[in-house]
Order: structure tokens, then C-alpha cells, then sequence
């Protein structure tokens, strides 16, 4: 997805901006720690995207776009605790780097950041805000109660992954004013996207190399955590159809969008496209 360089660069500097403005300066490296070390960027890419598929200039996005970013990091902040992983897209994971204590502290950081650049939209806050209450629960059920079939399965990956997906693509198209159909289409077709893209990591995490992926490979099994491969009896080539038949219904959703032709929509067909095959 080179292709989307130019957009996420807006995202990067306002990133970049926001970390270094924040106090005290110790917080403010640790949070720099986790949201300058790489990253895919591909949910505040979906951000930009919905924005401007949905008639919006993009960089009216850029607050939501870095703002939704903020809560991935923090999210990954506290996988990272639960599944006592050293590395993150090739660097220390927080825990590693600054113990368990500063890490937490972080996450907060990292929310309390991202909430204040929601706060002055309440549409936009309700959005995240429902999907941090999913995003909760799925960690949660987790951690108690491994599913048990694919429907299960399924649903976990919605409430851990599609969740904050749709919350990026909505916040887009709010941004850009659109009308409530366009925003709930927008929605349906990320929270697809980020399924079909979480069944893609589980079979790279069982086939992957942990140096191409920056992170370790073959957590999931090390973890007994659910990932479709260790849930279900498919094999890596069939959870691979799993994920593109997911991401065949995110199109499918777009397709019923209000939506304008041209390059914006054009990033988002290949997006869904993308989060199947990439092999990192």
C-alpha cells in the first residue's frame, strides 16, 4: 500500500507533534517509544480514506485519524503485558523496554491523548467510545472463556479487531458529513476488513518468520490463545480463504456506500485486497 505514503504522512507528523508536546518529558518518550517505532498506520489510513471516499478533504481527518491510532498503541501496550511479548514491530515492546508499571501508564497516555482529540466531536466520541467498550469486552472473554468454534472465533476477532476498524472508518465519514447510511456502510465494510486482517495475522503468526514480522512468530500456540488455526481444524491455506471470502463482504459493503468513484475509493478496494495478502 505504498500508494498511501502522501496520507499517512499528514498522520505521522501530527503524531509526532502530539508526543513530543506532552508532559512530563519521561511520559512523553515512552509514548513516543510506541507510536514512532513503524506500524502499518492502516487504521488511520481507513480514517483518511472514508473521509475522502465520503466527499471530505482528508486532512479535515487527521485529528480522528491520529486520535484512533493512539487507542490501536494503547491496546497494544497491554496485549503486550498479557502475552509477556518482548518485541514489537522489531523494538522492545513497552513492558520490555520500561517495566510493567510505566507501560501501563502509557496506555493511559496514549487514551487520555486520543480522547482529547475526540472530545470535540460527540458523534465521533460516541463512536470510539462504543468501540473501546467492545474492544474491552473481547479482551476480556478472552481471557476467561476461549472460543470454542468458528462462530465464536469470529465473533472475538469482530469485538478485538473490527471494532476499532469500523470506529476508524466511521469517524471518517463523519468528518467528511456524511449522512448516517454512508457512515454505517463505511463502518460495515472496516469492521470486515479488520476481521479478514486478524484471520491474515493468525495464519502469519503460525507460518510466519518472527524477523520479516517484526515481532514473534508462533505466539499464538506458544500462548494457547485463540487464533483461528488454534480454535478451528483449518489448515493456514483454508484460514486464508476464510479471510478473503471476509474481505469479498467488505467490498461488498462498500459497494452499497454513498460513495465517490475516483482514487480514495479505488485505496480502500485494495486495502481489502492488501490485509490478505500481506505477509507481514
Amino acid at each position: 500500500m505504498e500508494t498511501l505514503d502522501r496520507r499517512v504522512e499528514l498522520v505521522d507528523e501530527r503524531l509526532s507533534t502530539l508526543v513530543e508536546d506532552v508532559e512530563p518529558p519521561a511520559l512523553a518518550e515512552r509514548l513516543s517509544h510506541v507510536t514512532l517505532s513503524g506500524g502499518k498506520r492502516v487504521r488511520p489510513a481507513v480514517t483518511l480514506l472514508a473521509c475522502e471516499a465520503a466527499g471530505g478533504d482528508p486532512e479535515d481527518a487527521v485529528e480522528f485519524a491520529v486520535g484512533i491510532e493512539l487507542v490501536h498503541n494503547a491496546s497494544l501496550v497491554v496485549d503486550d503485558i498479557i502475552d509477556r511479548s518482548e518485541l514489537r514491530r522489531g523494538t522492545p515492546s513497552a513492558w520490555a523496554e520500561y517495566g510493567y508499571g510505566p507501560a501501563i501508564v502509557a496506555s493511559d497516555g496514549l487514551l487520555g491523548e486520543a480522547f482529547a482529540l475526540f472530545s470535540a466531536d460527540e458523534h465521533a466520541m460516541g463512536i470510539v467510545a462504543e468501540a473501546m467498550v467492545e474492544l474491552g469486552e473481547g479482551e476480556a472473554t478472552e481471557l476467561v472463556s476461549e472460543p470454542e468454534s468458528e462462530a465464536e472465533y469470529m465473533e472475538l476477532a469482530r469485538r478485538k479487531t473490527g471494532a476499532l476498524f469500523r470506529a476508524a472508518a466511521e469517524v471518517g465519514a463523519v468528518a467528511a458529513g456524511a449522512d448516517g447510511f454512508t457512515v454505517e456502510s463505511m463502518g460495515e465494510y472496516a469492521e470486515r476488513v479488520g476481521v479478514a486482517f486478524q484471520m491474515r495475522d493468525d495464519v502469519l503468526d503460525a507460518t510466519g518468520d518472527a524477523e520479516e514480522l517484526g515481532k514473534p512468530a508462533g505466539q499464538d500456540a506458544e500462548m494457547d490463545r485463540p487464533s483461528l488455526i488454534q480454535v478451528t481444524d483449518l489448515s493456514a491455506d483454508e484460514a486464508d480463504e476464510r479471510a478473503r471470502a471476509e474481505s469479498e463482504r467488505a467490498l461488498d459493503a462498500l459497494a452499497t456506500a454513498t460513495v465517490e468513484d475516483g482514487e480514495a475509493r479505488e485505496y480502500l478496494e485494495q486495502l481489502a485486497e492488501y490485509v490478505v495478502s500481506r505477509e507481514r
